[in-house]
């Protein structure tokens, strides 16, 4: 009996002096990261400017090449951003992650291109009084009926049943 309660402290001795070394590793590789990415950002300081350089350069020569495409095809850079690659795109140029951006073209719609009319999607949501909405309605009503879409009777029967139902 007391063998085996030896056994078992000692079990646990030995347990929490493992536990100790996991912890003291733990923690020197904790401090060799640290150490780590002090020395990666201190490197990244001291050649920022190579950095920047090789950036700009890099946009130069990307400009540089889309100046002699422009000028090779003889068109002004309007013509260009019309082209099937441009055509109904925006084109945005973003420095230094967005702090300066120059944007040519219209933004497009996501629902222009599944053909449906954003007129009414992309308004912002407000709540509308009942009588903009009614008027609203009726010439949605109106133009229905100048489009021929509807005859008279319908557009009399609907408008009847927009005005009795809403009064």
């Amino acid at each position: 009996m007391k063998s085996s309660a030896v056994g078992i402290q000692s079990e646990t001795h030995f347990k929490s002096v493992l536990m100790a070394y996991g912890i003291l590793i733990l923690h020197l590789v904790l401090i060799a990261a640290m150490g780590i990415m002090v020395l990666f950002f201190r490197g990244f300081i001291e050649y920022m400017i190579w950095v920047f350089l090789g950036g700009s350069t890099a946009l130069a020569i990307s400009a540089y090449h889309f100046y002699k495409r422009m000028k090779k095809e003889g068109k002004t850079l309007k013509e260009m951003l019309s082209t099937p690659m441009f055509r109904n795109r925006s084109v945005e140029i973003s420095l230094l992650g967005g702090i300066a951006s120059l944007k040519l073209g219209k933004p497009q719609s996501s629902h222009a291109a599944e053909g449906i009319d954003s007129q009414w999607i992309d308004t912002p949501r407000q709540l509308e009084d009942p009588l903009t909405a009614r008027v609203r309605e009726l010439a949605e009503l109106a133009k229905l009926l100048e489009n021929e879409l509807i005859t008279i009777d319908e557009f009399n029967e609907v408008k009847r049943e927009m005005l009795r139902f809403r009064s």
